[in-house]
């Protein structure tokens, strides 16, 4: 991975953006593996002078988790425990963010007010250690009283996840979408605990594995064991998880009956005087368990009387493969997104808005795919998005926007109504595409690179803005344009792309107002924190007034204010209150 990290990082772009391999190295991860692009990834680094051993820092607001880097870029094979050490001291800074902050750089003292925000809600803390060796046998020893000691912290949530040279070519061949060969493995069995049946002409074996047995199944450390599974291992500081730790070290004789079992699939199954042979192992339920038994191994080993039950099915199509490893999965912890799919409200809204757009397709489960060849693109809608329009549009609340566990769990009933029009459902859909369409990396209005960096949910705001030019126009401050009737003038008026055009415009007038207040008076300005902030909507509106005011001044100013004060005038009836969000 060196060789090939080496090459990639020649590029132009890590040449112009980063001064040396390290940040590249690390830069590269973050594009590669968690999938950012080249704004968002810039926007991460912290690595310098004053970085107190962090290189790099990525908030998940999906995930909930707090991904704190380090990054080892070396071309020898191995590599001691130091970086090991840099990981820790960064964990024990982290426990006094007012003390890490005094000391840090610039970049680092804003992602550390990201940070804090976060953990107020209750964000997981990852730390990555990235490297393109491999520890030594020393260092892996330290490695896990490290991942113990951090797990055990009753502080904050947290975990340590080391991606070396194995690990980190196995990501990124997942990450490009390539095939890799399955693991062919013996499990030694007592035959008396193995069951051999045929169901509907497929071959299953149910067996007591010992779990000793389970700590040599290769694949676990560098999840290749689990690359059908819904999702991979997270990390031993999940309650569940350390659940599951517990039970290995005290009642390991009890965890057969404790534990739901293991699916797996395979090409070929035989058993032969005790021995279980498979081809093409993999496991599509039990990812979260077969890594804690691994990271449990010293007391797995000493094991006699511990088993857990797997359930092998000799699968040779790969739709049943894949349908089985979602169904074995619906057990396993949910979104409050994915628990609102069935909700009533929201399949009386998927099924007005149908009937509304016979073309069209309401997206309500997570994964769920329209067919472009079946349905009018311009016609599907999906939950999630529609849960964020709704409170940015309706609560005025696009500061929450970025969290869909508040916005499906703590706000659901105040945002979703089963008699919510199609119409509107439609409208928002419309609008909240034409402002992706200013959230391109060619950046055609020319926003600050830090606010293009929170593209997953600054956009919300931007969607705001454009209420509040009905709200402006129209003198109404504390009431809401219904989206159908706000929609329709700005087309009907040829007005859409110059109040998109310049609702984009307010919010990046309003950021950078922000920030420079904020910079003046000796203070740390953080994006992201203000983006989440309700100080952010009232200088978004007094931005928007701002424009107002300026644009008249300009030649030709007049006239465009008179037409847009014209073309968006609504009755006092296109208009509601607030939906309650906070």
């Amino acid at each position: 991975m060196y060789a090939k990290i080496l090459n990639e990082i020649s590029q132009q772009y890590y040449k112009d953006n980063y001064p040396n391999d390290g940040q590249r190295f690390v830069a590269w991860y973050l594009r590669n593996i968690h999938n950012l692009d080249t704004i968002e990834a810039k926007d991460c680094i912290t690595d310098g002078a004053g970085d107190k051993q962090i290189d790099a820092v990525y908030i998940d607001n999906d995930a909930s988790t707090i991904y704190i880097i380090q990054g080892k870029y070396y071309s020898g094979e191995t590599v001691n425990a130091e970086p090991l050490r840099e990981v820790l001291a960064s964990w024990v800074q982290i426990k006094d963010l007012q003390k890490l902050q005094e000391n840090a750089n610039e970049k680092l003292k804003v992602k550390i007010n990201e940070v804090a925000t976060a953990l107020e809600d209750n964000y997981e803390i990852c730390f990555e250690l990235i490297t393109t060796s491999e520890l030594t046998d020393s260092a892996k020893n330290d490695l896990e009283i490290f991942q113990k000691e951090i797990s055990e912290d009753t502080i904050f949530s947290a975990n340590l996840i080391l991606v070396d040279n194995e690990t980190l070519k196995y990501k990124y061949d997942e990450a490009l979408n390539k095939n890799r060969p399955y693991i062919n493995h013996e499990f030694r069995i007592d035959s008396s605990k193995c069951m051999e049946i045929m169901i509907g002409g497929t071959k299953a074996v149910i067996a007591a594995i010992p779990l000793k047995e389970c700590i040599k199944i290769p694949g676990i450390k560098d999840g290749s064991l689990f690359r059908k599974n819904v999702r991979q291992s997270l990390g031993t500081s999940n309650k569940v998880n350390k659940g599951i730790a517990a039970t290995l070290k005290k009642d390991p004789e009890d965890f057969f009956f404790f534990h739901n079992g293991v699916t797996a699939i395979c090409s070929q199954i035989r058993v032969n005087s005790g021995i279980l042979s498979v081809k093409e192992l993999n496991v599509v339920n039990g990812c979260q368990s077969l890594s804690t038994i691994f990271s449990c191994s010293e007391a797995v080993r000493n094991s006699q009387d511990g088993y857990i039950m797997f359930k092998f099915y000799e699968i040779s199509v790969p739709d049943k493969a894949d349908k089985i490893s979602t169904c074995t999965n619906s057990q396993s912890a949910v979104k409050a997104r994915d628990l609102r799919s069935n909700d009533k409200y929201v399949l009386a809204m998927k099924k007005s808005y149908e009937l509304c757009y016979t073309d069209g397709y309401f997206i309500t489960k997570r994964g769920e795919q329209a067919e472009p060849a079946k349905y009018n693109t311009n016609h599907i809608v999906d939950l999630t998005e529609l849960g964020k329009q709704l409170i940015a549009w309706h609560s005025q609340r696009p500061t929450i926007s970025y969290s869909e566990t508040k916005i499906f769990d703590k706000y659901f009933d105040q945002i979703f109504r089963k008699d919510y029009e199609p119409e509107n459902i439609q409208a928002l859909n419309e609008l909240s595409k034409c402002v992706a369409l200013r959230w391109t990396n060619d950046n055609p209005l020319g926003l600050n690179d830090s606010l293009l960096a929170m593209k997953a949910y600054a956009p919300h705001h931007h969607l705001y803005a454009i209420s509040i030019f009905f709200c402006e126009v129209n003198r109404m401050p504390e009431s809401v344009p219904n989206p159908t009737k706000a929609y329709g003038k700005l087309k009907e008026n040829n007005l859409l792309d110059t109040v998109v055009d310049m609702a984009g415009q307010c919010l990046n007038m309003a950021f950078e107002n922000a920030s420079s207040e904020t910079v003046e008076s000796g203070k740390i300005f953080s994006p992201q924190n203000w983006i989440k902030a309700k100080g952010s909507l009232k200088d978004l509106r007094a931005a928007v007034k701002t424009q107002f005011s300026a644009l008249k001044l300009l030649p030709g100013g007049k006239q465009l204010v008179d037409q847009i004060n014209t073309g968006l005038k609504l009755d006092t009836t296109d208009f509601e209150g607030r939906w309650t969000a906070d």
